[in-house]
């Protein structure tokens, strides 16, 4: 079977990848953007057996992490059955993006900003209790809006949230079901280290509105030229992974989640069978190696989506935390009056969504959700604009705000959540080469107290991954946004 080759350049050769089940990968590439044809068949193997709904989506910025099962930037929707390997061990690690009402700072209100925000959001947080028991069920079972409580966030801030910052858990059995899907020792352990940022590539950024490309969308969605931004890049928290990794024997298994499950999953899962068959199913599902699919319409498919639920809810919750948190520094020490939350998006999600009238299973890792327009109609500001995405750079280059367009559909509704690769690989090739006005990014880490500056590059690769993505009707800018400073 032939893989879809979808690229601004009509002469791009098309790549043979045979693909079971009469599906075909549908790769978003471009001659300087390409796929590795190695991991494109890897990829393929991978989904030999998998009851595919649409043809599984490649995307920009196509790579793949040793940890984990899939390559990141993909997008997979099955009919039958839900895989929790489509996507990572802990979901709901996202983007957010917000805007102030104020000008860049001087670089000393922009040191104590990151000093500040070190101390509010340390690295490694340690064991603080950061919430009661009482207080990690209700992120699990009221999302963002738990969040917008405790730390007195505005309501309207959550209708820029992807599902408004909480999943219907009514459908899956509603709250008291709920309940019995976090056991004790998670939530206790849940407690701690909520709505900090993390290591690894989670950052924090300082920026500046440099371009405006569509003014209309700009306007609507609080976006103006010369404006100061923050974007961050954080997970979902404690209970995201601890969920993810109840549920299957996953490849991203640190030790102390192993220690955890040991005790933990025998008592979840087996002690609470309620025959010699459903005894088996689970030893089946969650005790052997690998993760195997569950089947939606089963008993194990209702509780794994009612488990996903409420993590998902949590870490919407945990991430508006962090939201909370980097408002108050920024009124504190930057004088900003006024904030909005632009979006808060998920890249690593499992959701059941529409396809073609169906309602099928879409895993996406390390790519967003993006709803064009007709499917935001429920939505005053995104019904007209199409849903905010974010495309990042790195802190070295520009960061694009977007919106969804119509033709996402061909990608499954999603888009990239990133190019730091692209951007690698064209520094490494000397495709793309020093920022050519000198300018700069003032770098902050959690192992040192002094900042470094970072000379930046020119925007060829963040653009290239842009240009695939606008060259088939994916997504088109609203916003670019230049780097200030970054702690990650």
């Amino acid at each position: 079977m032939r893989v879809t080759l979808v690229s601004r350049d009509t002469a791009a050769a098309s790549l043979q990848v045979p693909v079971a089940g009469g599906g075909r990968l549908r790769v978003f590439e471009s001659p300087d953007v390409p796929a590795d044809p190695r991991l494109l068949s890897s990829m393929d193997k991978s989904l030999e057996d998998v009851d595919l709904a649409a043809p599984p989506v490649v995307l920009p910025d196509f790579h793949h992490k040793a940890k984990v099962e899939m390559p990141s930037s993909i997008a997979v929707a099955t009919r039958h059955t839900i895989r929790p390997t489509l996507t990572s061990a802990a979901v709901n690690c996202g983007m957010a993006l917000v805007a102030f009402d104020a000008a860049p700072p001087s670089e000393r209100a922009v040191t104590e900003f990151f000093t500040r925000v070190r101390e509010r959001l340390p690295h490694p947080a340690g064991n603080r209790r950061d919430l009661t028991a009482a207080e990690v069920v209700r992120c699990a079972l009221e999302g963002a809006h738990f969040a917008a409580d405790r730390f007195d966030i505005d309501a309207s801030d959550l209708g820029n949230i992807e599902e408004g910052g909480r999943l219907d858990l009514e459908r899956l059995g509603g709250v008291t079901r709920a309940r019995r899907q976090l056991p004790r020792l998670l939530v206790e352990l849940s407690r701690v280290r909520f709505g900090i940022i993390g290591a690894s590539n989670h950052f924090i950024e300082l920026q500046r509105v440099e371009e405006i490309y569509d003014a209309d969308a700009a306007d609507r969605l609080g976006v103006a030229l010369g404006q100061l931004t923050l974007q961050y890049h954080g997970g979902g928290g404690v209970l995201t992974g601890a969920i993810g990794r109840l549920y299957g024997r996953r490849q991203d298994y640190p030790r102390k989640h192993r220690a955890i499950m040991a005790f933990q999953k025998p008592l979840f899962h087996l002690a609470t069978a309620r025959s010699v068959e459903e005894l088996r199913t689970r030893l089946a599902l969650y005790f052997t190696d690998g993760c195997p699919p569950v089947s939606r319409n089963s008993p194990e498919g209702e509780r794994l989506l009612l488990a996903n639920a409420v993590a998902m809810n949590y870490g919407f919750a945990f991430r508006l935390a962090t939201y909370a948190a980097l408002r108050e520094l920024a009124r504190d020490v930057l004088g900003v009056t006024s904030d909005r939350l632009i979006v808060d998006s998920p890249h690593d999600s499992m959701y059941e969504e529409e396809l073609d009238g169906e309602t099928v299973m879409v895993h996406r890792h390390n790519s967003s959700r993006a709803f064009p327009a007709s499917r935001m109609r429920h939505h005053p500001v995104f019904g007209v604009t199409g849903q905010p995405v974010l495309l990042p750079g790195t802190n070295r280059t520009s960061s694009f705000l977007c919106v969804a367009n119509e033709g996402a559909q061909a990608t499954l509704n999603s888009t990239s959540h990133g190019t730091g690769t692209i951007i690698a690989d064209f520094a490494r090739r000397g495709i793309s080469g020093p920022d050519h006005l000198g300018r700069s990014t003032l770098r902050f880490s959690y192992d040192s107290y002094s900042p470094e500056r970072v000379p930046q590059l020119d925007d060829r690769g963040v653009q290239a991954g842009l240009d695939v993505l606008v060259g088939n009707d994916v997504s088109h800018p609203v916003a670019r946004l230049r780097p200030i400073a970054v702690l990650n």
